[in-house]
């Protein structure tokens, strides 16, 4: 592994499938991994709230052996009080890792630029990283090999789906992304997943039709319209996304058996029916759950001693 994970991408294919594996024997075998961190300290920075980050994080610490320490925005207010590099060079001084959740992606790159001690992105307005490898687990637990897949993506091309993207791009998931004009994947994403997913036959559609993409789908994902800081767009976008809904009639265009997916919180009735998120076919808490997981494994493989 490299020092730091900012982004999927950042990982060779190799070492995405060293997370996924290290994630499912934490998984299975927990006691084995109650010490592994023992005496370690990660600092958590969240600059944005989150139900599923710090739980997750913070639990996950607790159960390898390790404590956690939440900074919330009024503790750190990261450049108005100190840069990224400053509060870098303390937080190295006290702890062993650092996990930011945060708004712009070059505070996370410029944060682990200053650091000597790992930096772990849990969210910026370009990337969800860790989302994307949870995702990707529970793939794998419920469909088995990933490289004979497809993922439909349907809504805003926003940081869970380019984490998607890159993810995909390492286990040669087919994937096909249904947005709006304007709201697409960016392209610079986009191209380097193509680039570098030539080495395992991945393959990305970018549409307009929400049933050109699930046609044929072993899993749907979604996302809410409006992210943190798009408040004001809420109106305009449940507008131009109306047709972007995930219901169980586009779901019917999906493979039989195909699994419904979100990174959660969703909005009932707007991006998903709640007769989706609610059926036998959603996986969302499953994914919610290997947030812990994965999580773990990460922490593992940059904070401990796991080869």
């Amino acid at each position: 592994m490299t020092k730091d994970f900012l982004a999927v991408s950042d990982l060779s294919v190799y070492e995405f499938h060293r997370v996924l594996d290290l994630a499912l024997e934490v998984k299975a075998k927990p006691r084995r991994f109650r010490r592994a961190l023992e005496g370690k300290v990660l600092s958590m920075i969240f600059e944005k709230p989150s139900l599923r980050t710090r739980m997750t994080f913070e639990v996950g610490m607790l159960q390898l052996g390790g404590e956690a320490v939440y900074l919330s925005p009024s503790d750190i207010q990261m450049g108005k009080r100190e840069t990224p590099a400053d509060i870098a060079h303390n937080l190295e001084r006290w702890t062993d890792g650092i996990m930011i959740r945060t708004f712009a992606h070059s505070i996370a790159v410029d944060l682990a630029a200053a650091a000597r001690i790992p930096v772990i992105n849990a969210l910026t307005d370009m990337l969800h990283p860790c989302q994307a490898m949870a995702d990707f687990l529970t793939l794998k637990e419920k469909k088995g090999g990933l490289s004979a897949l497809k993922l439909a993506y349907v809504g805003d091309g926003n940081n869970v789906c380019h984490s998607l993207i890159n993810a995909a791009a390492r286990a040669g998931t087919r994937m096909a992304v249904a947005a709006p004009k304007g709201y697409e994947p960016a392209d610079e994403i986009v191209e380097r997943a193509r680039e570098e997913g030539r080495e395992t036959g991945f393959v990305l559609d970018v549409v307009r039709n929400p049933v050109e993409a699930v046609s044929g789908a072993d899993a749907v994902y979604t996302d809410v319209w409006a992210s943190m800081g798009q408040e004001s767009e809420k109106k305009k976008r449940a507008r131009l996304f109306a047709r972007y809904r995930v219901t169980p009639g586009l779901m019917a265009k999906a493979k039989p058996g195909a699994v419904f997916m979100h990174c959660l919180p969703a909005h009932r009735g707007e991006e998903v029916s709640a007769e989706v998120l609610d059926s036998p076919a959603s996986v969302v808490f499953d994914q919610a759950e290997n947030r812990l997981h994965v999580q773990k494994a990460i922490m593992l493989l940059l904070m401990g001693k796991a080869k």
